[in-house]
């Protein structure tokens, strides 16, 4: 569930029928491929934490698609990402998801090519070269790499632009009163869904859902009871306008303070909040099409997601604290994270019996309801993403 549009005087559903993506995009290779290719392989992706390469010398292979990328920490201490693959003939260079290196090089495993941590090959071993062989034209494939707020962010484009910061989603919240460079893992969730990543993204951003399927969750975030996301999403809002009842105006239910079994706090909260943030209990920030961020009062949740094929979908869910609260003893992160993965637990559920549906040879296209204005939105991004891809596609063929 995203926080909705900027809540102004308008209604924010949608005034007629819309049309879905079509049903193939769920299931067929080629469409799955076509993800990969038109933004998987376009778009910065979060990889994972800074704080998981804390010494120089360390290293992580993140694969996305066919694709492994090899991110490391160098002598100096620089974050640098390359492709996982040696210049000689092809080979994996790094094998173990992670780990850190004996030595200053990085040494290929099957003939022994060496190169620098700045990618630079400065080592062959064979007994001689060919002639106009020279090592500078073989450093390794470098992939672009970028860092938000202690988050490690790739992108396999040849030429990337921008960075991370660049394109977090527009209904995006600002998190810079969360401090999210000093948190520590508290917890880590992992789930292989059996669906569609567009799936996931899809259920995000809807609450019509959430009545039947996240009973706790309707009971603390009332106006998700009513299936809404936000005041604004009631087509007769203004009859309630200047209700504060969390049922019209959003946020957590009376007496409740955060995300949690008994909707109590469970540890040092954040003391550069504002009230607003405060009270509002949840605050989201979403970033295309690999992940979202939600900051509540005592702690920050992060899930990830990773495309493992057209019906299946790697999350990793991680729960974020101030490092003092994994040491206090008034801290329970079981209340905290129970909650947390029920939740998750309920979506991939759901996700994956629509996924189920969808295989039907009469089903080509759904239509959206006037609350899945989101979904509208998320799918009119995927299909531009699509046609940019055909654009330069053309235009490089064209030269």
């Amino acid at each position: 569930m995203t926080a909705g549009t900027a809540e102004g005087n308008a209604y924010n559903g949608l005034r007629m029928a819309e049309v879905t993506l079509p049903s193939r995009a769920y299931w067929s290779d080629a469409e799955y491929q076509r993800d990969l290719d038109a933004i998987w392989y376009r778009n910065w992706i979060m990889a994972c934490r800074v704080a998981d390469l804390d010494q120089p010398l360390a290293y992580r292979v993140f694969k996305l698609g066919t694709q492994e990328i090899l991110i490391i920490r160098d002598e100096t201490g620089v974050l640098r990402a390359f492709h996982n693959t040696c210049r000689h003939r092809g080979s994996q260079l790094c094998s173990e998801s992670e780990g850190r290196l004996k030595a200053r090089l990085l040494t290929c495993p099957y003939h022994a090519w060496s190169y620098s941590l700045r990618g630079e090959l400065v080592r062959v071993p064979s007994k001689s070269l060919p002639e106009g062989f020279d090592k500078a034209d073989y450093p390794l494939y470098p992939v672009a790499l970028s860092v938000w707020r202690g988050f490690v962010f790739v992108n396999l484009a040849e030429n990337a632009q921008g960075s991370a910061a660049d394109v977090f989603d527009s209904g995006s919240a600002d998190l810079s009163n969360w401090p999210l460079e000093n948190l520590v893992t508290g917890h880590a969730f992992r789930k292989v869904m059996n669906c569609n990543w567009k799936i996931f993204w899809e259920n995000f951003n809807e609450c019509l859902h959430c009545p039947g399927v996240h009973k706790s969750l309707s009971h603390l975030v009332p106006i998700y009871g009513r299936g809404l996301m936000a005041r604004h999403d009631d087509p007769e809002w203004a009859l309630h306008a200047d209700n504060d009842a969390p049922e019209y105006s959003g946020g957590l239910r009376a007496g409740a303070e955060t995300w949690s079994e008994d909707g109590c706090v469970h540890g040092p909260v954040f003391p550069g909040l504002t009230e607003a943030e405060r009270a509002t209990g949840q605050t989201y920030a979403s970033h295309l099409p690999s992940m979202f961020i939600v900051g509540h009062v005592d702690y920050v949740r992060t899930v990830r997601l990773v495309p493992l094929g057209p019906e299946q979908t790697e999350l990793v869910a991680k729960w974020l604290f101030l490092p003092e609260a994994l040491t206090a003893s008034g801290t329970d992160l079981e209340n905290i994270v129970k909650f947390g993965i029920q939740v998750l637990e309920e979506d991939a559920a759901i996700c994956e019996i629509n996924q189920k549906g969808l295989h039907s040879l009469r089903h080509e296209t759904g239509v959206l309801m006037p609350e899945e204005y989101e979904l509208q939105r998320f799918h009119q991004w995927v299909r531009v993403q699509h046609a940019h891809m055909l654009t330069s596609t053309s235009a490089d063929s064209a030269r």
